[in-house]
């Protein structure tokens, strides 16, 4: 039996390319795009050079057509960075009682203000945890790890703020 042709085969991947797109997009799924805010200027009142600023910026930058300012005189929009906080708490021990497990915590409490004061958002805290064990013996795989597990944490967080930011439809 012949091979079907380089052309046939073009064809036949254009089809089942489609058929897939199809049904993707019929169950409701699809790429993340822009962002579409209520604001055209927002304020950020959190440091841009930490890195939950950092991070906060450049999402909002590259997601949106929204420009963030300096200054909270040019925006139409103000977001108050409440508190943004990590805590490390102990949460078992060994027999020995060396640390077996961690609990890290990010705590981000914020609320969204028109230029007028008009509050969009009310006062919302986000909070996430992840579970780090711990081993004296890989001491720097487990710093690692716990940074490594912040950072997706702080992730997690800008991720939500965009889509509770997304929420406001008007000022």
């Amino acid at each position: 039996m012949d091979s079907p042709s380089p052309s046939r085969r073009k064809a036949l991947a254009l089809i089942l390319a489609g058929a897939a797109a199809g049904l993707l997009g019929g169950c409701g799924f699809h790429l993340r795009g822009q962002s579409d805010f209520a604001f055209k200027r927002l304020y950020v009142g959190i440091p841009a050079n930490s890195p939950m600023g950092a991070e906060l910026r450049r999402t909002i930058r590259g997601g949106s057509d929204t420009v963030v300012v300096d200054d909270p005189k040019q925006a139409d929009a103000l977001l108050d960075v409440l508190q943004d906080s990590r805590v490390k708490t102990v949460l078992s021990l060994t027999t020995a009682g060396v640390v077996r497990e961690y609990r890290l915590t990010q705590r981000f409490t914020f609320r969204l203000r028109g230029a007028d004061g008009k509050e969009l958002i009310a006062p919302s805290q986000m909070m996430l945890t992840r579970d780090l064990t711990y081993n004296e013996a890989n001491t720097l795989a487990k710093d690692y790890e716990e940074q490594q597990l912040y950072r997706d944490m702080q992730s997690d967080i800008v991720q939500q703020l965009i889509r509770r930011l997304a929420s406001v439809k008007s000022l």
